[in-house]
């Protein structure tokens, strides 16, 4: 018996088996061409750590091999720099991506007296741009794991909760809204009766990041990894290789070896869960600092660079930087040219990231992406500090690290003078990084030029009475 097809049955043979090719074929076309998943993005933000503390900037109290594989994994800047020399309003603008006078921050929030007296809000408004807001409208699950201080503690009870920043969850010190009470067992920033003890509170902050990381798989994650060991006090664990007195000086030189060597420690458990998680492919690390060092023993901390933290100068303000991505950023490279600054980190990642920014957004940052993935570039505009607006509220360091109160880096010309106008000091920077020989007399032209900006510039800051 013969079956025949008739010329009927063989062209809806031919459509059926050509339609069923094509959406084979459109389906791979899809999958091959698919939107890339975004990346993890870690923000490690040490406190008060100094430019050469850490090996790989020159480092020389203790090897950290972990933080250096960090730089060997990906890309070092050797001209990145913290939106303040002190930790609240550097915080702010990293979060912002604006000047921190613009949300009237100008110093470290304590309690309100403080806060009037240094002319400063006592919180970072809400309705503040927030970076991990934004990453969280695209999609991504956002944690805080470590210090905070942008509102919360002492007498200032209304600060608003880390959700309404754009955090999904948080884990924080007794600077923030919502203190951990594991490691806040008494109200204030650390106490021997807490349960996570201040050697620990590094470990536990990785805990949590990869904890987070786990409960997360397959969504994309933002998170703010910013432990507070490596400011003072320095209280390290009861080391066999320690023979002195304990409890050590909380200042001295012996005990931040030891915390800076278990911090080292934390940052490559933090690598390795990473990696056992297989999730070290597809994470952004990024590891700096908000401000520079105090005490900076004789300015070791800051890689021979005139101030320290609460100064205007390089000490004070010029920061560690580390960022990796592996496949996307080259590998054990260097920086030493491209000028970053931290309110470029918010418009920098979203472009890395794929995430759009609110067509109101008007951030004060630069998208620095190219830079962060190998390409080198000028930055077209100035960068602005302010520190001291008056003698009442705000510390100074001791000598010539006490610096004027305004600053602005234009290429290789940083100048810095009073808000009055005195004390006007231009440096090279290029050649003079450790701003020895002031050339304002010199370069008029120049002198005159940014002064104008800076005084612009702070004139367009709100001020706080």
């Amino acid at each position: 018996m013969r079956f025949y097809t008739t010329p009927i049955k063989l062209a809806l043979a031919i459509v059926l088996t050509t339609s069923v090719l094509a959406a084979i074929i459109s389906w791979r076309d899809v999958a091959d061409n698919k939107a890339p998943e975004r990346p993890n993005i870690i923000f490690i933000l040490t406190d008060d750590m100094g430019y050469s503390d850490i090996g790989c900037f020159g480092g020389r109290f203790v090897p950290t091999p972990n933080i250096d594989r960090l730089a060997k994994q990906g890309r070092m800047f050797t001209q990145y720099y913290s939106a303040a020399p002190i930790c609240s309003p550097s915080r702010a603008g990293l979060i912002t991506g604006m000047y921190p006078g613009r949300w009237n921050f100008s110093t470290y929030l304590d309690n309100k007296k403080h806060n009037r007296n240094a002319e400063q809000a006592d919180f970072l408004d809400p309705a503040a741009p927030s970076i991990a807001r934004f990453f969280k409208d695209v999609g991504y699950a956002t944690g805080h794991f470590g210090k905070w201080h942008l509102g919360g503690g002492r007498d200032v009870k209304n600060a608003p909760g880390f959700e309404q920043y754009g955090y999904d969850e948080h884990a924080s010190t007794y600077e923030s809204p919502d203190p951990d009470p594991l490691i806040t067992a008494t109200n204030w920033i650390w106490s021997d009766k807490d349960s996570i003890k201040r050697w620990d509170r590094t470990k536990y902050f990785v805990d949590k990041t990869l904890d987070f990381l786990s409960r997360h798989k397959g969504q994309p994650c933002f998170i703010n990894l910013w432990p507070d060991d490596v400011h003072t006090p320095w209280v390290p664990r009861k080391e066999t290789e320690y023979t002195g007195k304990y409890p050590m000086n909380p200042e001295e030189e012996d005990a931040f070896k030891l915390v800076l060597k278990e911090y080292d420690a934390q940052i490559g458990r933090l690598m390795d869960g990473l990696k056992q998680m297989r999730m070290d492919k597809n994470t952004i690390i990024i590891f700096t600092s908000d401000n520079g060092p105090l005490p900076s023993f004789r300015g070791s901390r800051a890689g021979g660079m005139r101030g320290s933290k609460l100064s205007l100068y390089e000490g004070g303000t010029r920061m560690p930087f580390i960022i990796g991505w592996p496949g996307h950023i080259p590998a054990a490279t260097i920086d030493t040219s491209s000028m970053i600054d931290a309110i470029d980190m918010l418009p920098s990642l979203a472009k890395i990231a794929g995430v759009h920014l609110p067509k109101n957004y008007a951030g004060d940052g630069v998208d620095r992406s190219s830079a962060l993935l190998g390409k080198p570039s000028a930055r077209a505009k100035e960068m602005y500090w302010e520190y001291g607006r008056n003698n009442i509220a705000f510390r100074y360091p001791a000598g010539r690290d006490k610096s004027p109160n305004l600053a602005v880096r234009s290429g290789k010309w940083k100048l810095i003078m009073n808000s009055d106008g005195s004390d006007v000091q231009l440096y090279n920077i290029n050649t003079d990084r450790n701003e020895t020989s002031n050339l304002a007399e010199k370069e008029a032209d120049v002198t005159k030029n940014l002064k104008i900006k800076l005084q612009n510039w702070w004139a367009g800051l709100p001020k706080l009475k």
